[in-house]
């Protein structure tokens, strides 16, 4: 509840509130303050008070803050999908998102919940005070959290809401479209604009202060900025508006409880006056594009406004206050406080889009005729003339203010009288308001139109309900009746000669009548609107059911899509009106054309043709005409086409006919010939005997020659065919020229000729005849295969002739994969030519894994391993260190493979790569512990991974692993796990590195309280060797190996825990097969001696047939070493103690040549361990599993768990 002071004066022009009410006071008592209120909600279940609204981006879902619930509804259908619960009070606010994947709540129980649009909460967090509103960031994810006495800034990349303190009660807040800063609208009646961060940029103190409490603001949505007229002339003429376009400031539209609306932009400056509004507003919403606000309030209405404050009318009305309404997005819905969702079709003008003449005031009708324009608004009509005469300057200036309220049906205006029809009555009025004429019609009358006639004495058209259609004079008292017909009128027109009436009956048929002898000319149906063309006599168009129909004379009728009502048509230009929309569509005329060329009537079909027709039109009247030997028609269309050859040639033949010549077989021969006709030219000329024609044309034509003469000797008969096709292909008939060259056997040229022309269909048949051994059209057909994307066909050729390469070559050009590697398979020598151009393929692509493993296929080792390295490095330098392991591991690979040439080199670069990629490895855990805010692993194997780190680190770390996270990140688990001495000496190593500024503080501390702490380490870290059973420190000088046996650790590549396993060697005379084949047979032990033997160069545990002392076994027996000093002795066994091993114990790495396979026994069999087929890392079973179900593949080499060992 908020309550202010207000001054007496202002109460007593106030509408007293529900509180009298709701508190029983009674009518004595005057209210010496107000209280700015949300009304009560009422205690009856299913009639909750409903706070804010808010649209999905895409208009799908509406959300609604009702009681302490969040309801989600389908706008579809308006079914509620799920009621939300999450909050204890009363839910004052909602926002959606503007990608429209999540929408946050905000109620009185102080807290903020931000829920998917799957509708799970997933964020919650609190103000000290209840929640006034919020807002999203329209760019990104920052949310505006307000409350009475702070508001909050919260983003998904901060860890915290970042809060800010202000002076008065947040009541509404709003971003800029572009999401850089944001408004909030106060108690004390000031908006304060402020910036992502926070930080106030614009404070707006409102005249009124803390008595005109701002209720709510909202930014245009629209780049254009508003429009502010004279107010004393209402038109926009120069010098007599403001209107701007500011791309880099929004709109602010503000409403406050001083009953006032007002426009502001960014930088606080106030653009035109105060709207009164005599109500307190509660909400004001702006549509999609800016050029409406809805607003409601005290009113208990929701009105619609301009975008610049005129109110245009109510859209509907409450029992109650109206506390919000929103606007669909990118549509004309609207919804308010406690209504259903109802549709707002927009169809309110307020401007007459002539020259976009500003009214200011709601417009209900509009009229013109020629140089006068009506309009009507709800308290006057204006009546405007044009400034000048010139019919491109639409410039229009008020003549005559009619300031009378009139309520009629119909409008229309005349050059000096405004007609005005109400019901069955028409009246005449002068531009004074002064009645001249009125008619009382025997019905309603549904159709007026004003058509034409002198000054102060024109003519209207006018059609009633029982099918009367008059003419009404001006002038004249007496209406003239021109037909009856038996169905009602909808629309009505004339034609330019008032020869002709078109009538739309109410059953959408459109009737032609002859109005002089009142006899139906013709009818079509589904029509909704007619107009007759006011340039051509016969021609007119109708509309209905989606369709434009066109209908010249008597033809049928001609259609095309167009959505709408016709209104107007004149020349080529139709124009219709759409919904709230004029256009003014350009059809061509050449369906009508057409139809008058069908029938030889030239000169109607070039009357068409002038009022818009294509060049190609033009060109088929001027040759229909020429044929039809209509020269006068034909001259004028190849005026038009510009054709001087065949202009030429008609004023060759009139200046003949003038000499007397009249035969019209010979011009129409002439015709032909022009038009390369000549078997119809010879034709005609033998009929005339034209024998000097006859004998030019058969000397340039030898198809004539051919048909006419028949002297074509069966020797020549290929020479003449060549003959025939050069004149074809100089004759531009490419077709024709192909087929005689193919009967004449140039394959050749009519290759050539096909395949410029891309008739592929031709070519494929012509290819699929020639013989294997006509090598050279065969490869030029391939080639235009090839050049028009048809490889298949390419393909089939390559096959034919055998050309394996070039079929190779083919495959790679096109990027068929997969087709070049089948062929690799079948013929090996072509590998370079696939692999390498793949490979390069690959790498331009970023594709530089398989572009590797294309190299190596390739043999290419050395482009190989140098794809590897950069690929490495730039991992490396990315700090992409899991990347990197395992491009270290594939180059250990890859140098293991090239061993077999360069055995020493490549094997010591083998080791070297292998260590890198398991240094990487470990140290991508430590690096994401140190840079993120949370960490997947367990503080164990943080301890672990950062001690095995700590002992492989030399003196030069490898590029990318920092000895400060490591050692900090082992200082910091040792801590947490007790292990107080190895944290002191972790501390004590990092005072001799230079510490990073973010760490110093914290690490300085964490020194401090470790030296509180008891000077040892907790014996559960303590690591056990499990070949002597010896406890190692946590810090060995040893490294990863025992202290005592000096046996390595083998660790698991996942927790990095010290497994069970210890590594043995076979004999020189044992071969890993036979070792194999003995352990598999894994027969009982066989009781041995074991003993000591000195070995020429090393000393040996030789394992031999004797005892069956359990404690001589070399995998169990504690074996008595100094600490130090003494070297490492491996495990060496013989036949017999293979034998004696179970297959389940040992795991084997089976390393490729030159290396020897490892060994390993498990000392402890119950521990179950999984090895890695392709890289031999070991794991844990458990986690080895766990992890490959959450990387489909093994988290060390990333091989696919489906792809075989």
């Amino acid at each position: 509840m908020c309550v202010k002071s207000l001054f007496s004066t202002q109460l007593k022009r106030r509408v007293d509130t529900k509180w009298r009410e709701y508190l029983s006071i009674s009518s004595e008592i005057t209210p010496a303050w107000r209280c700015l209120y949300k009304p009560p909600i009422p205690k009856r279940s299913g009639d909750l008070h409903i706070y804010d609204l808010a649209f999905r981006p895409d208009g799908s879902q509406l959300i609604v803050a009702a009681g302490n619930r969040v309801l989600v509804y389908d706008t579809a259908d308006g079914t509620l999908i799920q009621p939300l619960k999450g909050h204890k009070d009363t839910v004052y606010c909602v926002a959606y998102a503007k990608d429209g994947k999540r929408f946050a709540s905000g109620s009185a129980d102080k807290s903020i919940i931000i829920w998917t649009s799957k509708l799970e909460g997933i964020l919650k967090y609190t103000h000290n005070d209840s929640i006034q509103c919020v807002a999203y960031n329209p760019v990104t994810h920052q949310l505006a959290s307000c409350s009475s006495g702070d508001f909050g800034l919260w983003s998904p990349e901060q860890k915290s809401v970042s809060k800010h303190k202000v002076s008065s009660k947040i009541t509404c807040c709003g971003w800029t479209n572009d999401g850089q800063y944001l408004a909030l609208g106060m108690m004390n009646g000031v908006v304060s604009i402020r910036n992502k961060n926070g930080e106030e940029k614009v404070k707006i103190e409102r005249p009124g202060g803390s008595s005109s409490p701002i209720w709510s603001i909202a930014w245009n949505p629209s780049k254009t900025g508003l429009m502010f007229f004279n107010e004393s002339r209402g038109m926009c003429h120069t010098g007599l508006c403001v209107c701007f376009r500011d791309e880099h400031n929004d709109i602010l539209a503000v409403a406050d409880w001083g009953q006032r609306l007002s426009f502001y932009q960014l930088s606080g400056k106030q653009m035109g006056k105060d709207r009164q509004l005599n109500f307190d507003p509660c909400c004001v919403s702006f549509f999609s594009k800016g050029e409406y606000i809805v607003m409601g309030g005290s009113d208990k209405q929701a009105s619609l406004y301009t975008k610049d404050g005129v109110r245009l009318g109510t859209i509907g009305e409450q029992s109650s206050w109206v506390w919000t309404c929103r606007v669909k997005p990118d549509s004309n819905y609207v919804v308010r406080h406690l209504s259903i969702v109802a549709k707002l079709n927009v169809i309110f003008t307020y401007y007459c889009i002539v020259l976009r003449i500003k009214c200011r005031e709601l417009v209900k009708k509009i009229a013109i005729y020629r140089s006068r324009l009506a309009i009507q608004l709800p308290e006057k009509i204006l009546i405007y003339e044009l400034h000048s005469d010139d019919s491109s300057d639409m410039h229009y200036r008020v003549k005559e203010k009619i300031c009378k309220r009139f309520e009629c049906n119909l409008l229309v205006v005349c050059s000096q009288h405004i007609i005005l029809c109400q019901e069955k009555r028409l009246q005449c009025l002068s531009f004074t308001a002064v009645r001249e004429k009125e008619w009382l019609m025997e019905s309603l009358i549904r159709y007026i139109k004003v058509i034409g006639g002198p000054s102060g004495r024109e003519g209207l058209l006018v059609g009633l309900k029982n099918g009367a259609i008059l003419k009404i004079f001006v002038d004249n008292p007496f209406a003239i009746t021109l037909l009856k017909q038996n169905t009602s009128v909808r629309c009505l027109d004339m034609s330019t000669s008032r020869s002709k009436l078109a009538v739309v009956d109410e059953h959408n048929t459109c009737l032609v009548y002859d109005i002089n002898t009142k006899e139906l000319l013709f009818q079509e149906p589904n029509a909704n609107s007619v107009a007759w063309n006011t340039q051509c006599e016969d021609m007119l168009c109708f509309s209905g059911s989606g369709y434009l129909n066109i209908k010249a004379s008597n033809f049928p009728v001609h259609q095309q899509k167009l959505q709408g009502f016709v209104v107007g048509y004149n020349g080529s230009k139709i124009f219709c009106l759409h919904v709230y929309s004029m256009a003014a569509v350009e059809v061509p005329q050449s369906a009508p054309m057409y139809q008058y060329l069908e029938r030889r009537m030239f000169q109607e079909a070039y009357q068409i043709a002038c009022l818009g027709v294509t060049d190609n039109d033009w060109k088929d009247l001027a040759t229909e005409a020429l044929e039809g030997l209509d020269f006068h028609t034909a001259k004028k269309a190849f005026i038009r086409v510009r054709d001087l050859r065949y202009l030429e040639l008609i004023n060759s033949i009139e200046e003949r006919k003038k000499r007397g010549e009249s035969n019209n077989q010979l011009f129409l021969a002439d015709v032909y010939a022009y038009q390369g006709k000549f078997h119809e030219a010879a034709k005609l000329y033998r009929k005339t005997e034209n024998t000097e024609k006859i004998s030019f044309y058969l000397s340039k034509n030898v198809f004539v020659m051919k048909d006419f003469l028949g002297s074509a000797d069966p020797k020549d008969t290929k020479l003449l065919m060549k003959k025939q096709a050069d004149w074809a292909k100089n004759s531009k008939e490419p077709r024709a020229a192909a087929d005689m060259y193919l009967t004449a056997g140039e394959h050749m040229k009519a290759i050539e000729i096909i395949g410029e022309h891309g008739w592929m269909d031709m070519l494929i048949d012509l290819a699929r005849k020639l013989d294997k051994a006509e090598r050279e059209p065969l490869s030029r057909c391939a080639v235009f295969f090839k050049k028009f994307n048809h490889h298949g066909y390419a393909a089939e050729i390559y096959n034919k002739m055998g050309d394996l390469k070039a079929l190779v070559q083919l495959h790679v050009d096109a990027r068929h994969w997969d087709e070049a590697f089948s062929l690799v398979e079948k013929h090996s020598q072509f590998r370079d030519d696939v692999y390498v151009p793949y490979a390069q393929w690959l790498a331009e692509h970023d594709r530089f894994e398989e572009a590797q493993r294309a190299f190596h296929k390739a043999g290419r080792q050395a482009e190989a391993v140098r794809v590897l390295e950069q690929l490495t490095h730039n991992a490396v330098v990315e700090s992409r260190f899991n990347d990197a392991s395992y491009y270290y591991w594939m180059l250990s690979m890859q140098c293991l493979d090239i061993a077999r040439e360069k055995k020493e080199e490549m094997l010591k670069k083998f080791h070297s790569f292998q260590h890198l990629a398991e240094l990487y490895h470990v140290y991508h855990s430590v690096h994401r512990y140190m840079s993120e805010p949370f960490s997947s692993n367990m503080p164990e194997i943080l301890f672990n991974i950062s001690r095995f780190l700590f002992h492989n680190l030399t003196r030069d770390a490898p590029m990318g692993i920092s000895k400060v996270d490591t050692l900090y990140a082992l200082a910091k688990q040792s801590k947490l796990l007790g292990a107080y001495k190895v944290a002191r000496h972790a501390f004590e190593k990092l005072q001799g590195l230079k510490i990073p500024s973010r760490y110093q503080d914290s690490m300085e501390l964490s020194c401090l309280t470790v030296r509180s702490k008891p000077y040892r380490d907790s014996e559960d870290l303590i690591p056990m060797c499990y070949r002597c059973s010896t406890n190692n420190p946590l810090l060995n000088n040893q490294g990863n190996s025992c202290i005592n046996c000096r046996q390595p650790f083998i660790y698991s590549a996942s927790s990095y825990e010290v497994l069970p396993l210890v590594e043995f060697y076979l004999e020189d005379d044992i071969s890993d097969e036979e070792a194999v084949s003995l352990i598999d047979l894994e027969v009982p032990r066989v009781q041995t001696n074991s003993s000591w033997q000195e070995m020429s160069k090393s000393q040996c545990l030789r394992m031999d047939d004797g005892t069956e002392d359990p404690e001589d076994d070399p995998f169990t027996a504690k074996l008595s070493f100094e600490q130090g000093g003494r070297a490492f002795v491996p495990v060496l066994v013989n036949r017999a103690v293979l034998r004696s091993m179970s297959r389940r114990d040992v795991l084997i790495k089976r390393w490729p040549r030159p290396l020897s396979w490892q060994y390993y026994r498990s000392l402890l069999p119950d521990v179950s361990i999984t090895m890695c087929p392709s890289c031999f890392q070991m794991f844990h079973s458990e986690d080895y599993e766990l992890l490959v179900l959450q990387h489909n593949c093994c988290p060390y080499c990333r091989r696919p768990i489906d792809e075989p060992s």
